[in-house]
């Protein structure tokens, strides 16, 4: 249900800027004023510490509202501000966006009409990355091979899990606390598809960007960084798998120079391969203490749900009590720092 009434259907289409102050008037004049099921559209920028006025050049083009962090944080903080200002502003609905105009702006019709419809909690635009004329042929295979590691991760049919062009329910919004530090698309998509969320993809048009990317300065940073956090997001939301699949890797090798040892034992030849029983006995000791770290790591992961249960229920309580609060009349820009 909207903050702002149980009738209007509001729209937030939320871009994270770092330095955007050039790209973001383009990209702004081509995002849709009306859109079908939709009753209001807003935008919100989040400048994550440019030093440009990338904040100026939004509320000069009429960006109703604008979040500025101090400094730069990261994608995947500016993305979680934006969530979190989004709802705090009655959105029903978020488009989350790129400022450098990659992603058509006609398309977020496309991306919010499942949601409209009842038919998706979450949609994520596929740039049809396999064909993608304004991708390279090395860019192509290796969008295609994370795309099918984040599906295996996530246990979802996403197309394209790194696209950041994608749509969002209210009630799915506030379920989502984005935890890593460097991009928010394989993190959340693990944690959607962990938490049942209906996820579907839908083809979207792409613009060619002569700009290299900002989120990364190279392919082997970008793919050890992307890496390291479909890692953590799966340890996170599969605690006890992860960590019994390690012991018992562990103690799979443990049991060779054990086995080794005893070949020589019993062929009356144990001296001088003491050495196997130790290394054999400490990986058995290693493998069990991990098969135990992931039980204590499954505990604390029933703890976390219930904290996401609670913070959960905290924002739709806050949902409440902004409709019970008498109607105060709202600026036409917002500024927030952070």
């Amino acid at each position: 249900m909207s903050a702002i009434g149980a009738n209007v259907t509001k729209l937030i289409i939320q871009i994270p800027c770092f330095n955007e102050a050039e790209s973001l008037p383009e990209t702004l004049i081509a995002l849709p004023r009306r859109l079908p099921g939709v009753d209001l559209i807003e935008v919100l920028v989040i400048d994550d510490g440019s030093h440009d006025g990338t904040a100026e050049v939004a509320r000069r083009f009429g960006v109703q509202h604008v979040v500025r962090h101090r400094r730069n944080r990261g994608l995947a903080a500016a993305f979680q501000s934006g969530i979190d200002a989004a709802l705090a502003a009655g959105a029903d609905i978020i488009v989350n966006t790129d400022a450098d105009g990659q992603y058509v702006g006609e398309d977020i019709a496309a991306l919010v009409a499942p949601i409209v419809a009842h038919e998706a909690d979450l949609v994520i635009g596929d740039r049809g990355v396999g064909n993608n004329a304004h991708f390279g042929r090395f860019k192509r295979k290796l969008q295609r091979l994370g795309s099918m590691v984040v599906r295996s991760l996530s246990g979802t049919e996403v197309t394209d899990a790194v696209s950041g062009f994608r749509a969002i329910s209210r009630a799915a919004a506030q379920r989502i606390t984005i935890t890593t530090e460097f991009s928010y698309t394989t993190d959340m998509l693990i944690q959607a598809g962990r938490k049942r969320f209906k996820i579907i993809s839908v083809p979207v048009r792409t613009n060619a960007t002569e700009r290299p990317s900002r989120l990364f300065k190279s392919i082997p940073q970008f793919i050890a960084r992307q890496l390291m956090t479909m890692a953590r997001a799966y340890a996170t939301y599969n605690p006890l798998r992860t960590f019994a699949a390690i012991g018992g890797t562990i103690t799979l090798i443990g049991l060779a120079p054990i086995v080794r040892f005893l070949w020589f034992w019993a062929s009356g030849d144990s001296q001088g391969h003491i050495q196997s029983l130790i290394l054999g006995g400490s990986l058995l000791v290693l493998g069990v203490l991990t098969g135990l770290m992931g039980l204590l790591a499954e505990l604390i992961g029933a703890n976390r749900k219930l904290l996401e249960a609670t913070l959960s229920h905290i924002r739709k309580l806050e949902d409440r009590l902004a409709e019970l609060e008498p109607a105060k009349p709202a600026p036409s820009k917002q500024k927030r720092q952070a």
